[in-house]
């Protein structure tokens, strides 16, 4: 019986796949420095962003260095929402809450994703929220859904795991999680309804 449902959260929550091209084209936008040149600056600390080895805060003061422009850190906070919420998606996540324990896997940055929930109507949704650079762990290890089921208090049998990669579903597939990849191309909410209703009514 499940008991528990997670989401990803970029390509799934929200209609962009990715969260670092929205960050870094905001940062562009509100400085004027060419997107190109904000892009590779950025994306040299992302994969430890995203590891949780280091923070925002960590690697500020170079990378404006790097840009050559000292950069209020609020454009940064401000980048953070600089994305769009599948409002169908939310809703359907909303009623899904009334009968289920709602959760968050997703490889991201913890000020990120904080600063979403904080400013945003998935403020009370989730129960459970499990980020990278918190747990230490990404997708393709099997910590990160240790972390959330601990959390939940559930076990993987209990629990359906949707993400927008095929390659993120193979670690919690082999957990026992009941996984579904949702195709953040044709965003057919309609049609993923579909696919989770039926698993829940099993």
């Amino acid at each position: 019986m499940i008991k528990g449902i997670f989401f990803d959260f970029d390509g799934v929550i929200t209609v962009e796949k990715y969260g670092t091209p929205n960050i870094v084209s905001y940062i562009s936008k509100e400085t004027n420095i060419p997107l190109q040149q904000v892009e590779t600056a950025y994306r040299k600390y992302n994969k430890s962003l995203l590891q949780g080895k280091i923070t925002h805060r960590d690697m500020w003061m170079e990378f404006c260095e790097e840009l050559g422009k000292e950069i209020d850190y609020k454009v940064l906070i401000d980048s953070f929402m600089n994305m769009t919420l599948d409002r169908e998606m939310v809703a359907y996540i909303k009623e899904l809450k009334e009968k289920y324990v709602i959760g968050m896997i997703t490889d991201n940055k913890a000020d990120r994703i904080h600063t979403i929930l904080e400013n945003s109507e998935l403020k009370d949704i989730f129960d459970v929220v499990i980020i990278s650079a918190e747990s230490h762990a990404q997708k393709t290890e099997e910590k990160i859904f240790e972390d959330a089921l601990s959390m939940a208090k559930l076990v993987s049998t209990e629990c359906v795991f949707i993400d927008n990669t095929s390659n993120n579903l193979n670690i919690p597939s082999l957990m026992g999680f009941t996984t579904i990849l949702f195709d953040d191309d044709n965003r057919n909410i309609a049609e993923f309804k579909d696919k989770l209703n039926k698993i829940l009514s099993a």
